[in-house]
């Protein structure tokens, strides 16, 4: 991963992380999580997660409630870099399976992410991800 661009990072790691974290595998998202402070995450049940080790452990945790079987789509509407900053925001469209649950469960988030570099490599410092209004709306 290192001396991608930041672009190029987008468009190969990103989609490559989310397909495995919907079915239940943490590891690609670990890879490009930040191992330094500050680091944040604010999830969908409204939890927030503060420095890398406790962000670290909340996606490995989380990626446990995901079986096999799920699909994701990232709807990017617009990022960017300066630096040694980049971001990117938009819609993650995914339909999953959960542990105790026998049909697949559809679900939009609105994500905003954020990275850095760290050592040359981009890594992911901050996630905001909550259900899209309508999604909250079906419950």
């Amino acid at each position: 991963m290192a001396d991608l661009s930041f672009e190029e990072f987008l468009e190969q790691q990103r989609p490559r992380v989310a397909t495995a974290f919907v079915n239940g595998d943490p590891g690609p998202l670990r890879q490009i999580s930040a191992t330094t402070d500050p680091a944040t995450f604010f999830g969908p049940s409204g939890h927030i997660e503060h420095g890398s080790s406790q962000v670290l452990a909340g996606n490995e945790k989380a990626a446990r409630q995901f079986q096999r079987g799920g699909t994701t789509e990232l709807q990017v509407f617009h990022s960017g870099r300066d630096g040694d900053l980049g971001y990117w925001t938009g819609l993650q469209h995914a339909t999953v399976r959960l542990e105790g649950k026998s049909d697949p469960v559809p679900m939009t988030l609105r994500v905003t992410e954020i990275f850095r570099r760290e050592n040359g490599e981009w890594k992911l410092m901050h996630r905001h991800a909550d259900a899209l209004a309508e999604d909250k709306a079906k419950g």
